[in-house]
This record gives structure tokens, sequence and C-alpha cells, in this order.
């Protein structure tokens, strides 16, 4: 079984392609499998939520780039940014990941949910997509930044 304690913050290519859906995304401890169909098992920091796009180093050198996983969702989509924010609002009260695009709110199946974004005048559909949710603001700093080869990590709009 492959190994992984580390997060991965070089510029080199990665060998090795890890396709999970958000829910495993955020487990530090999972033993899975690799998309060549290798065994690995993850052992990060608690609370590391894995992005699609980040990578990972391996006991034996190779580096693993993390793909998020299309998944079943729900979208709400609208041109009115005001009825979105009333909808993203709603959500965040109820503590539910939520992916915010241009017009439009992606959020893990629920029926409930469903009904009051319907309810609010936003219509949904399901869809299989890749989940990305907001990290929330109150998230360490790697998931709102850039990290460079360095390792030094960049916030957006920072100095």
């Amino acid at each position: 079984m492959l190994l992984v304690e580390t997060l991965y913050q070089g510029s080199a290519a990665a060998s090795e392609l890890l396709v999970l859906p958000f829910e495993l995304r955020c487990k530090s401890r999972l033993r899975t499998r690799l998309a060549s169909g290798e065994e690995i098992g993850l052992f990060l920091p608690p609370g590391t939520v894995l992005r699609s796009g980040t990578k990972l180093q391996a006991a034996d050198g190779r580096i693993v780039e993390v793909k998020a996983a299309a998944e079943p969702l729900i979208e709400a989509c609208c041109d009115d940014p005001l009825l979105l924010a009333r909808a993203a609002y709603h959500l965040g009260n109820r503590h539910v990941a939520v992916e915010v695009g241009p017009g439009r709110l992606r959020l893990q199946p629920d029926s409930v949910l469903a009904t009051m974004l319907s309810g609010l005048g936003l219509p949904t559909r399901e869809l299989q997509a890749p989940f990305e949710p907001e990290a929330g603001a109150y998230a360490h700093a790697h998931q709102h930044g850039t990290v460079h080869g360095t390792g030094k990590i960049h916030r957006y709009g920072a100095s």
C-alpha cells in the first residue's frame, strides 16, 4: 500500500492521480485506491481538506495529484444577485457546504433544501459534477491562498 503523510508544495508533475468525492476529500485518515487501482493510505493532519489540484507526496517519493470526482449535486441558478445572496444566506444558516459560482449555487442532494430553494424562487436541477464548496470564513489559509514552491502561502488580495 502506498503511504501518504505529506502535502506536496513543489512544482514537480504528479505521476499518480487520486479521484475522490468531496466527502472523502475531508478525511485525514483514508484507505482507498488511486486511479491506477493501487491501494493508498492517507494519514494527513486532522482537518485537512483536499481540493482538486492539491498534490501529495508519498513515502516512496511519488507525487499524487488529487482530483474532485463527479458526484450527484443540486444546482440552483438565477440572474438575480439579490435572490442568489438570499439563498446563500439561508443555506449558510443551515451550515450547508455550498459551492458558489457565477449565477449559481451547488450543494449535495437534500430534498428539504431543494424545496426551500424553490420556495425562495430558485429552481433547482440535479446534475453530476465535481464539488468544490467554499472553505468558510474561518478556514485555514491554505484553502484561500496559493502555495508556491517556497511553501509560503499567499492570500488573495494580500501584499
